[in-house]
């Protein structure tokens, strides 16, 4: 397999002369199977140039498997432009939302929607399938499995393991850690924290030995105090993360949209710094950087 970073970016696009080293664009991963499958991991504003570049070998067959809905991870899809070539095949996978009960097609729909975009989604061009997953159960593209899992933040959100070709990936998109909401001294608190130990057991199991674990590292444990519940987690908590799973690499993304290439580069060497003796690399994903596994 190989993985290509196409955005890097979280929450918001950030271009300008601060973000051109690491990137601005939101988040988009491209998986690349050895029998050529095209696994697109959230389609972020990094869709938009993956697109440009599959203009090249039409026609194209895309799976794109969506983490969660919120804007900076779906922004793109309505600018990738095999959707309006004739002869694509763009599939696009996604959870059942259990507020709204409608599946990933929702996403696409209320996009198009004249208020928001000049092209209805009846004039796409190519053969859009929308397909709804549930966490657990693995979809299998040629040689690639993908499972889903279920992970924390403010709407249903997955993360996704990728197994093909004898490698591995996981990829969080937003993750943040669950953390008790009661005090030591409350009557639930012990409950609630079983409860904690079995479900990170259950996201360490699915992540475990990957050669590639890319995890949304938003926040210095500093920054977290004051955003803590907003969905996203740290550098450290990926760097426990990936001990307990065995990782063969971790990539931090999801980077902060203020931060500047600069600001990345301090943390990140800080960082190596703190955990100079782990068994895995620990690199900082950057758009348009190519991994072979």
């Amino acid at each position: 397999m190989k993985l290509r970073f196409w955005g890097v970016r979280g929450s918001i696009a950030t271009p300008g002369p601060t973000t051109v080293k690491y990137g601005g664009n939101t988040t988009c991963i491209e998986v690349t199977t050895d029998n050529g499958e095209i696994i697109i991991l959230d389609a972020g504003t990094g869709i938009n140039p993956l697109g440009q570049k599959l203009l090249k070998q039409l026609p194209v067959t895309a799976h794109i498997f969506i983490t969660h809905t919120h804007w900076d991870h779906i922004q793109g899809l309505p600018f990738f432009s095999p959707i309006f070539i004739p002869g694509n095949e763009i599939k696009i996978y996604g959870g059942l939302d259990p507020v709204t009960n409608e599946g990933i097609e929702r996403a696409l729909g209320v996009q198009l929607q004249y208020s928001y975009f000049p092209i209805r989604e009846a004039e796409l061009n190519a053969s859009v399938e929308y397909n709804t997953i549930k966490p657990g159960e693995s979809i299998s593209i040629g040689e690639a499995k993908i499972t889903p899992i279920l992970l924390s933040h403010p709407v249903l959100n997955f993360g996704y393991r990728i197994d093909c070709d004898g490698q591995s990936i996981f990829f969080t998109g937003d993750y943040e850690p669950i953390f008790n909401i009661y005090e030591p001294d409350e009557n639930e608190y012990e409950e609630y924290q079983s409860f904690i130990d079995q479900k990170n057991q259950q996201i360490i199991t699915a992540m475990q030995d990957v050669n590639a674990l890319i995890i949304d590292s938003s926040y210095t444990s500093e920054e977290y105090i004051i955003k803590k519940g907003w969905g996203h987690g740290t550098y450290n908590s990926a760097i426990k993360l990936a001990k307990q799973a065995k990782a063969k690499k971790l990539f931090f993304t999801h980077h902060e949209p203020t931060r500047t290439d600069e600001q990345l580069e301090v943390i990140y060497k800080q960082q190596l710094n703190e955990n100079p003796n782990t068994e895995f690399e620990i690199i900082l994903a950057k758009e348009g950087h190519d991994i072979l596994l």
